[in-house]
């Protein structure tokens, strides 16, 4: 008899903590009420969303959303590397001779033309070499005068082949001056072009040898700039198109140039295309070596635009949901550009499609949307 007594007081506690826990069921409630509530009383909490019961979400009731139309807008792409310039006319000169230097003009930031005399070497070998092939030359010329002069006459004494001799002569002896000329000229350093000259290290006194760098020059008119270009970007390049630079040396100072060529192939390991630029520099502020900042730009066509809101991504992939008659559907997209909170597709939906760009998360095939704005009016 205690059995039972506890089996049953067991069983009550078990019923009370399942009703407190999760309410009373309905037929126990009917029960205990003695009435029973008509069958289209008992389906309505099923069918809160104002559908049949069991049937596809979204489809009883309606889902405020906000719409926009779609558009079509360029994208702008842009190019963004570092590069360094050099002065496109620049030149390094070198010694050609050796010996010891007399005179020099190589003040670092100096403006020279082309022509202008740098330095000169010790030239008193050759200054004598040259005096020495002058009178030679002199000798022959009289002789030939001479000789010209004899055989005109009828005279036996000089026989053709004597005046070929002495003509010969004469000509081997003015080749003679002219490398003895030459060899002078060798003496003096003069710009091989116009420009600003570097720092040098020749002063008078030293002594050169044959290849012993003096000086550079740089004409930084214009720039060449180097830089490059990731295998993504190559559609970019053409010569002639232009190019935007800036150095940190000028903030907020945007220079200009033009591609001027660029390699016919890739890095095997960057995987970049290795682009040259001229740089405008008729002003003088860029200076050969510096690091620039480089920036290419090029409009798309345009492109349907949508707010980074309006994609939504299940298994195959990034969508949109169009709005039409109230109901809505997912059409597939394929994101080619983003911009902050805007993003470039390629879709199938037609230009002026009412696209959901807040609330798509919640919606289904064939769910029925409103506006914010129409669900405002009605509740006024």
């Amino acid at each position: 008899m205690k059995k039972l007594i506890v089996l049953i007081l067991s069983l009550g506690v078990l019923a009370g903590a399942y009703s407190i826990a999760f309410g009373v069921p309905e037929q126990v409630a009917q029960i205990w009420g003695g009435t029973s509530a008509p069958a289209e009383e008992a389906e309505a909490p099923r069918g809160a969303a104002g559908g049949p019961p069991g049937g596809p979400p979204g489809q009883g009731r309606e889902t405020t959303v906000v719409l926009a139309p779609l558009e079509e807008r360029a994208y702008t792409l842009v190019l963004r590397t570092v590069g360094s310039a050099v002065s496109l006319r620049r030149s390094e000169v070198i010694a050609t001779e050796a010996g010891e230097v007399v005179e020099a003009a190589l003040q670092a930031n100096r403006l020279v033309e082309k022509g202008d005399v740098l330095l000169r070497l010790d030239d008193r070998t050759e200054q004598l070499a040259l005096e020495s092939a002058r009178a030679n030359r002199d000798q022959a010329q009289a002789t030939v005068t001479r000789y010209q002069g004899l055989h005109q006459d009828g005279s036996a004494v000089v026989t053709d082949v004597a005046l070929s001799e002495a003509e010969v002569a004469l000509r081997l002896a003015e080749v003679e001056v002219g490398l003895a000329e030459v060899a002078l000229e060798d003496r003096t350093v003069v710009a091989p072009i116009s420009g600003r000259l570097g720092l040098s290290d020749v002063t008078v006194g030293d002594r050169l040898s044959n290849g012993d760098a003096i000086v550079t020059i740089d004409d930084s008119a214009t720039l060449l700039a180097t830089f490059e270009v990731p295998e993504r970007s190559i559609g970019l390049l053409a010569e002639g198109k232009p190019v935007l630079v800036t150095t940190p040396t000028y903030e907020g100072r945007v220079f200009e140039g033009t591609i001027t060529s660029y390699d016919s192939r890739l890095d095997s390991v960057t995987r970049s295309a290795t682009v040259r630029a001229q740089i405008d520099n008729a002003e003088g502020l860029l200076l050969s070596g510096m690091t620039f900042t480089i920036r290419m730009t090029e409009e798309t066509a345009p492109l349907p635009v949508v707010p980074a809101t309006a994609i939504t991504w299940d298994r195959s992939g990034a969508g949109i949901w169009v709005a039409e008659d109230g109901r809505t559907s997912r059409v597939p997209v394929t994101v080619r550009y983003r911009d902050g909170d805007q993003v470039w597709i390629e879709t199938d939906a037609p230009v002026g499609a009412q696209v959901v760009t807040e609330g798509a998360s919640k919606l289904r095939d064939g769910a029925q949307v409103t506006t914010a704005d129409a669900g405002k009016g009605s509740g006024a």
